[in-house]
């Protein structure tokens, strides 16, 4: 079957029942669609519906239609080279929970400044370069001893480390990269094995932040040519790669990627990226791939 149409439920919730699958065998056969039996990935949280004669848009969106009223992500695809070999990930909000600059400003009590920033720069209203430089500015002050606080105080997205170590056991080579500050990006990095991570640098004097980055920024750009370079020195084709992210900047890498994947995104990266995950955990990606539960690491 050329296409596919992959049903994913949170795994805290198994809620991916028979009548589902049902629902939309029944939906796409209606629209002369051709099918071929379900495969189960994992009972109650992810199932393959291959069909063909039927375009992906238009299955895409009938079956969103018939079960808008159930918190079950819907991913449409072709069926064929589904597993890649390369992913690149945004950090903040995506593979880890929450914001670290949003944190950081906890410590510099200046959270409702910063927070509002960040907001403004994911929905894509500023231009992130100029949000990055004020929200360091107010940051000005802060210890190392601070940052380090921030630093444990990170909490993985549930599947982080599933995603990352189960690509990386079937031959894929990952990266981590991200608007936030270095110090973040490479523990993020040891904590659950990305290859490599790249995240902005930050200028300290008697171990407190200046307020000042150090040049270059990473920003939308940044992260395009970050991952176009990781991919050529790998010898990994656009095709072979999958990227995730939530925010604005995220956009032209993500549409860089073979498969990308909108994660608990923003509206405005809904709106760009057809792939969507908006229930489920980061293992998500895993089953858009076609692993089983079976296959984690």
């Amino acid at each position: 079957m050329k296409n596919i149409i992959t049903l994913i439920c949170n795994p805290s919730t198994v809620n991916l029942e028979q009548d589902h699958v049902s629902l939309v065998l029944k939906t796409l056969r209606e629209m002369n669609a051709r099918t071929t039996n379900p495969d189960w990935l994992t009972r109650g949280v992810a199932c393959d519906i291959p069909f063909e004669n039927l375009g992906l848009k238009k299955a895409d969106t009938a079956i969103k239609k018939v079960l808008k009223n159930f918190q079950i992500d819907i991913i449409s695809q072709k069926n064929f080279n589904r597993k890649k070999k390369l992913l690149i990930a945004d950090m903040d909000a995506t593979i880890i929970l929450g914001e670290t600059l949003d944190n950081l400003a906890t410590l510099a009590n200046c959270k409702e400044k910063v927070a509002k920033i960040t907001e403004q720069a994911m929905n894509g209203e500023i231009h992130f370069v100029e949000a990055i430089k004020r929200r360091i500015e107010l940051l000005k002050g802060l210890s190392l001893e601070n940052l380090e606080k921030a630093k444990a105080e990170i909490e993985l997205t549930p599947g982080a480390g599933e995603l990352v170590q189960t690509m990386k056991a079937n031959g894929a080579v990952t990266m981590l990269i991200s608007g936030g500050l270095s110090i973040f990006t490479d523990h993020v990095r040891q904590l659950i094995g990305f290859d490599k991570a790249k995240g902005n640098d930050f200028e300290m004097v008697d171990n407190k932040l200046t307020g000042r980055l150090i040049e270059p920024v990473i920003n939308k750009d940044a992260k395009l040519e970050n991952f176009k370079l990781f991919a050529a020195t790998n010898h990994i084709s656009s095709a072979d790669t999958i990227a995730v992210g939530d925010g604005a900047n995220d956009i032209p890498m993500l549409l860089e990627a073979g498969t990308a994947i909108a994660f608990h995104a923003k509206p405005i990266v809904n709106e760009t990226i057809d792939l969507s995950i908006k229930y489920s955990d980061l293992t998500a990606l895993l089953y858009i791939q076609g692993y089983r539960s079976s296959d984690f690491v």
